[in-house]
């Protein structure tokens, strides 16, 4: 029950900080139920009796854990910035951000339609605009109480040896749009529990953020660049349920004579709305540059068939796919289902598979 309350008051809490932080009178307390995972911020008397009837677990005491900063309209945040996902609610801590294209549908220009390809591009001419993701620790404490909401192991590779289907992942990095920052600072010389923490970062009290990144992240970064970038984000919004993807090339393996080429790709979606409504299909379709188109159908995503809410709005997942030609196309729709039992699909955005020129060589620095 405490964990499931947990899960519950991330969810919620964090809804509703973003609405609430707001014009908020800053610096302001990030609090936290010991224990838990469950976060809250504490300003006012009117604020801490809205949190103990509605948001935190029953019998556990809110702790300080630290202070919430201005959260920051332009630039960047820096390499060791602490930060509270808004949508998950966890503690992380950023390790290097990257400029990304994001290929928004939603404000696509205007443009003619047109019919269906075997690129997948379907009804809008869509222009990619730069915008900063970062690259990030998820506090271990806190990854139990949203592995149903969100997958803790965000970045996976192939293998080092002949099994081309062989992958192996980092637990805890995570990539975070900028928007979902909420900046906070602590005392605490180890504030987030990750075993790559104190290998990557370096407390320095001089500094702002008081965590710089040490020479082993910048070769980590450095050597491992091609399977950790990130370039291209897909968004697309259809009846308030919100999709979007980031693919990334994983690299090629040579299998029965013939080249496999692999991606990986992660998808999130998010209830904008307060109805509830719950994934029960995933239709896809695969164009390969060789020529062919392969479509897929299952029940839910990745074993589940999960519910989005008002209190528990988003799920994000990753996923990988294959094909024996250097490029290609993905697209689908999720099919949703209401309480009444009616269905509606919502587009997934068309984004290419594609993979780089210069051949890759398997990544390096990962174990320690």
């Amino acid at each position: 029950m405490a964990a499931c309350a947990a899960r519950r008051v991330l969810a919620v809490g964090s809804r509703w900080w973003s609405r609430s932080l707001t014009g908020a009178r800053w610096p302001r307390p990030l609090c936290a139920a010991a224990g838990t995972g469950a976060f809250s911020p504490a300003a006012t008397t009117t604020t801490r009796r809205h949190l103990s009837s509605r948001n935190r677990p029953e019998g556990k005491v809110l702790e300080t854990v630290g202070v919430f900063e201005v959260p920051k309209q332009n630039g960047k945040y820096e390499t060791g910035q602490l930060f509270l996902h808004s949508v998950f609610g966890y503690r992380g801590v950023v390790l290097f951000p990257w400029q990304a294209r994001l290929y928004d549908r939603d404000v696509a220009s205007a443009a003619p339609e047109k019919a269906e390809n075997p690129a997948g591009h379907g009804s809008k001419e869509v222009k990619g605009k730069t915008h900063t993701y970062y690259q990030v620790l998820i506090d271990a404490r806190d990854c139990p109480h949203i592995s149903q909401r969100s997958q803790t192991e965000a970045v996976t590779f192939l293998a080092n040896h002949d099994d081309s289907r062989a992958l192996y992942a980092i637990p805890g990095l995570d990539y975070v749009s900028h928007e979902d920052i909420l900046p906070y600072t602590s005392t605490d010389q180890v504030p987030i529990q990750h075993e790559l923490f104190e290998r990557f970062l370096l407390y320095d009290q001089t500094k702002a953020p008081p965590f710089v990144a040490r020479e082993t992240l910048r070769a980590w970064q450095e050597k491992n660049h091609p399977w950790l970038e990130l370039s291209d984000v897909h968004r697309e919004t259809t009846e308030n349920i919100r999709v979007t993807v980031i693919p990334f090339y994983m690299g090629m393996r040579e299998a029965q004579n013939s080249h496999v080429y692999w991606w990986r790709y992660c998808i999130r979606l998010e209830n904008l709305d307060s109805d509830v409504v719950q994934l029960r299909e995933r239709h896809w379709r695969i164009f390969s540059l060789s020529g062919t188109l392969e479509t897929v159908r299952g029940r839910g995503v990745v074993g589940r068939e999960p519910v989005l809410s008002k209190e528990q709005p988003a799920f994000q997942y990753s996923s990988h796919v294959s094909l024996q030609a250097s490029s290609g196309h993905m697209w689908g729709t999720f099919r949703f289902e209401r309480p009444d039992g009616s269905h509606f699909d919502v587009r997934i955005p068309p984004f290419s598979l594609e993979s780089n020129k210069d051949e890759k060589t398997p990544p390096s620095g990962l174990h320690w």
